[in-house]
């Protein structure tokens, strides 16, 4: 029996905590640290907003950005805001996730689905909670319903594409940087279509980015470590395993 416990450590030590440990100290960490520093932003700009203090700064910077109008932008940001929509985007995650199914990738189909229906759910209760008026500084070139923060677009569209950024880059490593590039860009033009619009205040569109991030990290999370928990054996520690059972 000793000797039988002494060989599954030694498995153990040889394939299965090399998996563990580098999920523990870099992947966990840095996912940890995001999130915790996006929800200290999260929470420091709903205070700002609760008591009206960034008001000014808001109307100032959409003030400016409406000087910034021209018809070939219209067209262009309307597109881009339509890129954006949670229903879209919700829409596009499920389907997206029926494919990852079809392919047998049941981790990354749960993940995507409730990464988008997650993140939905959240923005719904926390424009209830916040309850903020939209801005109204000029009149409206697109629809607009319910409350103003945070941001819908930018947490549903930080949340989509950043899952599915993440996703290309695991399978497509070499266009890891092209990828998280062109992920960043969509986010960030996203988010300034509906400051071009004037349906958001700034500070939503930053909070939605925040609240965002922390969804995303830990969808991210759960995934890795259901990854590394559930990942086959190599065949070289079955063996050792298989042997140093049979030798009970």
């Amino acid at each position: 029996m000793y000797e039988l416990s002494q060989k599954i450590l030694r498995v153990w030590r040889e394939r299965v905590s090399p998996r563990i440990l580098p999920l523990l100290t870099t992947v966990r960490f840095i996912g940890l640290l995001i999130a915790g520093f996006s929800l200290w932003g999260f929470y420091e700009i709903a205070e700002e907003v609760l008591e009206q203090e960034t008001q000014s700064i808001d109307t100032r910077i959409l003030l400016t950005i409406r000087q910034w109008h021209t018809p070939f932008l219209d067209r262009l940001m309307v597109v881009i805001t339509n890129l954006g929509n949670p229903s879209v985007l919700l829409i596009a995650s499920l389907l997206l996730a029926a494919c990852l199914l079809w392919r047998k990738q049941r981790a990354e189909t749960v993940t995507l689905a409730l990464a988008a229906i997650g993140a939905l759910g959240l923005n719904i209760v926390l424009k209830n909670l916040f309850a903020r008026a939209r801005p109204e500084l000029w009149q409206r070139t697109v629809d607009v319903n319910f409350y103003s923060f945070p941001s819908g677009h930018a947490m549903m569209s930080l949340v989509v594409f950043g899952m599915i950024g993440y996703l290309l880059a695991v399978y497509a490593p070499r266009w890891r940087v092209a990828i998280a590039t062109g992920t960043v860009l969509l986010v960030c033009a996203i988010g300034f279509s509906r400051l071009y619009f004037g349906v958001h205040w700034p500070t939503d569109i930053v909070a939605g980015y925040a609240a965002g991030t922390v969804w995303l990290v830990a969808c991210i999370l759960s995934l890795e470590i259901w990854k590394r928990r559930y990942r086959p054996m190599p065949k070289t520690g079955q063996r050792a395993l298989s042997s140093a059972t049979s030798r009970k």
